[in-house]
């Protein structure tokens, strides 16, 4: 179960502090209409992304016991990652534009459920490895889900708090290297999934010829 909690804490923080549509309408609202604004925004995700999950964990659901799909998804979500990681690598830090509007939380709903990152995430990452964490019972579904939420929405929330109250420099040499940082850990993670994925692949190559 540790192991899905570190997970879940990973991707959480990493999706929560990396450049997006979301955190960029986080920055805007808090510059803007002050931290209420942009801690409404960072909640988008606890309203939009129940349906998304349980739609791919759905569509997963029937391949969880086909070693070829699986073999696929672990690669495919593994250089997922490793692309994640790269980005993080080169992130320099976020330029702030502000815009003019209001509403927040009905405009980080919908800026949440146009973004491609959530279904990519959910589809590539999140939902085999709530499969995955389904083979050791609720508590470890949990503990990944719980912490990919608490620091996803949790890192949005410190961050509309620190650039309302506390000038936050989101271009600073500490933020940069947090982020380069987690994209490391990211790089590593999808590696280890690529093997895993490359391994199942050349078993079933074998087990054929």
């Amino acid at each position: 179960m540790i192991g899905f909690l570190l997970a879940g804490a990973l991707f959480g923080l990493s999706g929560g502090l990396s450049p997006g549509p979301l955190l960029a309408l986080v920055l805007n609202e808090t510059l803007r209409y002050g931290v209420r604004g942009g801690i409404r925004v960072a909640l988008a995700p606890l309203l939009t992304d129940a349906p998304i999950i349980l739609i791919t964990i759905g569509l997963l659901w029937p391949l969880t016991n086909r070693s070829l799909p699986l073999a696929v998804i672990n690669i495919g979500g593994g250089g997922y990652l490793v692309w994640l990681g790269i980005e993080g690598l080169r992130f320099r830090g976020v330029q702030r534009t502000l815009v003019n509007r209001a509403d927040s939380l009905r405009r980080g709903v919908i800026a949440n459920f146009l973004n491609p990152s959530p279904y990519l995430f959910w589809l590539a990452i999140g939902a085999p490895t709530v499969l995955d964490a389904w083979r050791y019972g609720w508590s470890a579904v949990a503990a990944f889900i719980v912490a990919f939420y608490v620091l996803l929405v949790g890192s949005k929330i410190l961050l509309a708090v620190g650039v309302g109250y506390a000038g936050v420099a989101l271009h600073s040499r500490g933020y940069v290297l947090l982020m380069r940082g987690l994209g490391l850990l990211l790089v590593g993670y999808g590696g280890l999934r690529l093997g895993e994925g490359g391994s199942s692949l050349y078993r079933l190559a074998g087990l054929e010829f």
